[in-house]
């Protein structure tokens, strides 16, 4: 089941830019599912002139998270976007682009071999979920979380070996006991080999 939505997870996101591209430009119109509601206060971007969209596109394209999909339409809409184009794209498409992008590093991680279990279960559940805000909340907190849970497993693991040294073992310990995610990953990368095992 799980190697399924692998196998189908991967062949959409091979797919989804020809036939994104083989339709007409959905960036400058926004789809009725997430058009915004009508509202006396709009969006920021409705008084920004053509100037101020650009820096703001050429914001998102300078953060080195955005992924291929996002710069590849905020490149094209720097190139030769018209004013409704980069609005909507902010609006919008840019929302889309992200959310291609982040199920795209989910599948990266469930083919990835070396992720635990818990990472599996929880990419699993946010690409279940599908939406955009589950998706990406998982990767910016639900994807460290899953990775220390995973990690704890291992230094478990590690602890079980009756012949490790009393160093290690004390080490292991301190790492269980800070209990940050970041703590439990050091020790696994590093902190077991600085100790006499």
């Amino acid at each position: 089941m799980r190697l399924t939505r692998v196998t189908l997870a991967v062949a959409a996101g091979a797919l989804a830019p020809a036939l994104l591209l083989s339709t007409p430009s959905l960036a400058a119109a926004t789809p009725p599912s997430i058009a915004a509601p009508a509202s006396d206060t709009g969006s920021p971007y409705d008084e920004m002139d053509a100037d101020d969209l650009r820096i703001a596109i050429a914001r998102i394209l300078a953060d080195p998270d955005s992924g291929k999909r996002v710069t590849q339409e905020a490149n094209e809409l720097l190139d030769g976007g018209t004013v409704e184009e980069m609005r909507a794209w902010l609006k919008a498409g840019y929302r889309l682009a992200q959310a291609e992008d982040d199920r795209v590093a989910i599948a990266r991680l469930l083919a990835d071999p070396d992720s635990g279990r818990a990472v599996v279960r929880e990419a699993n559940k946010a690409l279940d979920d599908g939406s955009p805000e589950v998706v990406r909340a998982f990767l910016e907190t639900g994807l460290r979380l899953a990775q220390a849970e995973d990690d704890r497993v291992a230094i478990a693991r590690i602890l079980a070996d009756p012949g490790i040294s009393d160093a290690l073992r004390a080490a292991a310990h301190a790492a269980l006991d800070d209990n940050t995610p970041e703590a439990l990953r050091y020790f696994l990368e590093a902190g077991q080999y600085e100790v006499d095992r």
